[in-house]
């Protein structure tokens, strides 16, 4: 089935079929498929779904498909709603982190492009208000918002929610881990009128399920896969390693170069960093992401990983559900969750809309219970990897050769930026002038250019 077949038989029309078909989609998804046709039809809708299975876009392109019906009714010369004044602010979607706000603003552009006529713009904490503010007083259709920046904006007067047609919570699960519920709440307090609500989360847990019931009526339930959450194409393996040796194992595995582009989990902001200055000094390239970080510095650091620039990214649970980025060929678990759903959100990164990928978790002694609740949540036995290597070994080998290149380029640049811009008390490694190697000291250098390029002196 092509692919332009696939999304004609959900009722798309051919503007959006030819976006996602330039977009590189060869079918949709099962979350696409199931959520695609009651949302043109105009039904409240709660998707439950792991992360990395189309959830985006399976509201992004309805909703375009119902704005530009509604734009074209309203420019018919029967209409008495034509007109030339500012937009209203007609589909609000709210997103619990910057960078997920970021990437479903993306979204909305990439399918949209070839309607100039919708607009969108993201706003969220963390930066100056103006730009957004600028762009909110032109008007838009879409606004891809933050909780928090959302009712500052709106005790400013500056944004009104009064003309909502449509309203999206995505990642709601995430949103109550943040504790934004209760901003949630407020906000409701300030959209008026019959809207089409759907809501999107990864797990479902009670306070979201009465969430759906304040606020959307009689909603088609979609949920994809529920009893079996871990991604089947990802290899997953577990190392019993004591907290002191976890360092070293990481070290062990990210200088393979096979390990195209890893992802790197922490519990804690302060663990993030750590483990980044230990990589530094080991001279591997990487950043960390948390909510510590400026805006800038996290969108800096997603698009040196992005681009190949840094091989290794360290995160936190909260920064990472907006990390969306092809072609992660590892992930991996430096610390194990406190909730075991979490385990599954981190796997999926490396397998982003069905592709496969290498998952390797650490576990120390005091983390044994963490993996059982793990190990029962996705009714298996993760392999201890001192038992599966040759199978480890194997799928290290075939990873997919168009990310050969991406290693290469990120074997010529350690991180020089990350070195001056991030992790001030870090003190960056010291490099060779003549071949670039790394060292943690001025001495070193020293020693080293008297035995490699001055043996004589």
């Amino acid at each position: 089935m092509s692919n332009q077949t696939a999304f004609h038989n959900l009722g798309l029309n051919a503007i959006l079929q030819r976006a996602v078909r330039e977009s590189g989609y060869l079918k949709p998804t099962p979350i696409q498929s199931q959520t695609i046709p009651p949302l043109l039809a105009g039904r409240d809708l709660v998707g439950c779904a792991q992360t990395g299975t189309g959830k985006t876009a399976a509201f992004a392109l309805p909703i375009l498909q119902l704005l530009a019906i509604k734009m074209q009714e309203k420019s018919s010369p029967k209409s008495k709603l034509n007109s030339h004044s500012k937009k209203n602010i007609r589909v609000l979607v709210l997103s619990p982190t910057r960078e997920l706000a970021i990437q479903i603003g993306d979204s909305f552009s990439k399918y949209g492009r070839f309607n100039k006529k919708i607009t969108n713009t993201v706003i969220f904490g963390g930066v100056k208000q103006n730009k957004q503010v600028k762009t909110l007083k032109s008007g838009v259709d879409i606004l891809v918002a933050t909780p928090g920046r959302l009712l500052d904006l709106i005790g400013q007067d500056i944004i009104s929610l009064h003309h909502i047609e449509i309203l999206v919570f995505d990642e709601a699960d995430r949103m109550l881990d943040m504790g934004f519920i209760h901003d949630v709440r407020k906000i409701m307090k300030n959209i008026s009128g019959v809207h089409q609500t759907m809501l999107f989360s990864a797990t479902m847990p009670k306070q979201i399920v009465q969430l759906a019931k304040d606020f959307l009526q009689n909603p088609v339930k979609v949920s994809v896969t529920p009893n079996q959450p871990t991604v089947e194409k990802i290899d997953q393996t577990v190392h019993f390693v004591p907290k002191s040796e976890k360092q070293a194992l990481l070290l062990s595995i990210v200088t393979n170069p096979k390990v195209i582009r890893a992802l790197v989990f922490s519990r804690t902001k302060h663990g993030a960093n750590k483990i980044v200055k230990k990589l530094i000094q080991a001279g591997v390239g990487a950043e960390p992401i948390h909510g510590n970080k400026s805006q800038n510095a996290r969108q800096k650091a997603l698009k040196n990983f992005r681009d190949g620039t840094t091989r290794i990214l360290v995160a936190t649970d909260v920064a990472a559900r907006g990390i969306d980025v092809e072609n992660i060929s590892h992930v991996i678990q430096f610390d194990l969750p406190d909730v075991s759903e979490t385990y599954v959100h981190r796997i999926g990164r490396t397998a982003r809309a069905g592709a496969g990928g290498i998952a390797i978790a650490f576990c120390a002694s005091d983390e044994r219970p963490l993996l059982r609740d793990i190990e029962k949540l996705i009714r298996m036995k993760i392999p201890d990897a001192t038992n599966s290597r040759p199978r480890s070994k194997q799928k290290l080998n075939t990873l997919p050769q168009k990310n050969q290149s991406i290693l290469t380029n990120s074997k010529k640049r350690v991180n020089q930026s990350y070195q001056k811009n991030q992790l001030k008390s870090v003190k960056p490694p010291f490099k060779c002038p003549q071949c670039s190697r790394l060292f943690s000291s001025k001495a070193g250098v020293s020693q080293h250019i008297k035995a490699k390029h001055n043996p004589l002196s």
